[in-house]
């Protein structure tokens, strides 16, 4: 009787966790989330999620580690490495992904030698982090491809000891993990839809690649969160702000379909005449989400609208009509301090990073050392200078996300 219990509790947990997952519209927070939610359906100290490439290959998107977490601190959120390894048996992630088999190893020292895979102890030496227990489940598609992969990591009895996966987890993970990948080839979709949008912005303007709006994406959530936590916003508040900001951020640019090739390629300084055209891109941009009314859209079109407004009042495109995008009569140009919206703010600080740490066709990417002496002269001129210096106290963090969207070339 007790047993059933147990079960039944654990069905209903499976399932609310598992709602919780449809409410996420990004890919990247989704995962996040998944990883998450998985790690308390099964009481695993740590783990990691995968996803398939196109190239055929498994990419880990994000890594989780209580323990780890605890000793660095609350305050300090865990630094960790992006890598792929190849779909094959040779490694644990790859076995699974190949073969669409669960693997429970309840010591990850003592895999049998028989088996093909084997665990790289090389990650535990490097972390300080000893590895016992492992539950690696498939994310199979609706057609039954397997589209990632998930790796729990030491499981814990209820004095938080060490303990193998227990059989009996096994059908609540598969469950979870069927959820989960539902609502992952939803979030892809969605992810596919933006970057269209974003190809065709780059057709137009090279700056405006895909990897650029990832990282403007990530890095806004990050500089979010953070603020966030420190102004003790309330977590479910963060949570539905952090995946509306990452989509409204990739999109901040999308103005810039409807300027002019001759201004958006000239390879000279602009006039004021052509200045002025580039600069009316915020407006176009705010256009293409004006009829829509859901938050998403809300949030896309205040930004792509305000994140060129500088903290001291001389950005653009200030007080205007917004029914025509004129200046109105008597008012100064630009929007000034806590008046320019707090999502503008972020990506505001977030865009110009990305731009100076990166190559561009006029200029080099910039040492990191000078990217951070200029926004630290940026802040109270053009940047909110409290998230200015919030940024670059968390500017490791930032490169790190940073390597997980190279620019292809």
């Amino acid at each position: 009787m007790a047993k059933r219990g147990i079960d039944k509790n654990r069905d209903k947990l499976v399932l609310e966790l598992g709602s919780q997952l449809d409410k996420i519209k990004d890919v990247d927070l989704l995962l996040e989330k998944i990883l998450r939610n998985a790690r308390i359906v099964t009481c695993s100290d740590a783990g990691s999620i995968y996803v398939r490439t196109a190239a055929g290959r498994l990419s880990i998107r994000y890594s989780q580690n209580d323990t780890k977490q605890k000793e660095a601190g609350p305050d300090k959120k865990l630094i960790y490495s992006s890598f792929e390894v190849p779909i094959s048996q040779d490694t644990i992630a790859g076995y699974v992904a190949e073969t669409g088999e669960m693997l429970n190893i309840p010591d990850m020292y003592s895999i049998p030698k028989s088996r093909p895979y084997r665990h790289n102890s090389d990650f535990d030496e490097l972390t300080n982090y000893r590895t016992v227990s492992s539950l690696t489940i498939p994310l199979r598609s609706e057609s039954g491809e397997v589209i990632g992969v998930l790796q729990l990591l030491n499981a814990l009895d209820e004095k938080k000891k060490v303990v193998s996966f227990s059989k009996q987890l096994e059908p609540y993970a598969g469950l979870f993990a069927n959820i989960a990948a539902g609502a992952l080839e939803r979030a892809q979709l969605t992810r596919s839809l933006i970057n269209r949008m974003i190809m065709m912005s780059s057709m137009r303007d090279p700056k405006e690649t895909a990897q650029h709006a990832n990282r403007l994406g990530a890095f806004s959530v990050e500089l979010y969160e953070r603020w966030a936590r420190l102004k003790n916003r309330p977590p479910a508040e963060i949570e539905k702000n952090k995946d509306t900001l990452r989509i409204a951020a990739m999109l901040h640019d999308i103005g810039k379909v409807g300027v002019s090739d001759l201004i958006l390629k000239k390879p000279g300084k602009l006039d004021s005449k052509e200045r002025e055209v580039m600069e009316g891109h915020s407006f176009i941009g705010y256009q293409i989400f004006e009829q829509s009314c859901t938050e998403s859209d809300l949030v896309s079109r205040e930004i792509a609208l305000r994140h060129h407004e500088n903290w001291d009042g001389t950005g653009y495109p200030g007080h205007i009509d917004l029914s025509t995008g004129a200046p109105l009569e008597g008012r100064r140009q630009g929007l000034k301090g806590e008046e320019i919206p707090l999502f503008a703010r972020i990506v505001s600080i977030c865009d110009v990073y990305d731009a100076l740490s990166n190559v561009r066709v006029y200029k080099d990417a910039w040492p990191e050392s000078r990217v951070l002496k200029e926004l630290k002269r940026l802040g109270g001129k053009k940047f909110d200078p409290e998230l200015t210096e919030l940024f670059i106290s968390m500017h490791e963090n930032i490169k790190s996300i940073a390597s997980r969207y190279p620019e292809v070339n």
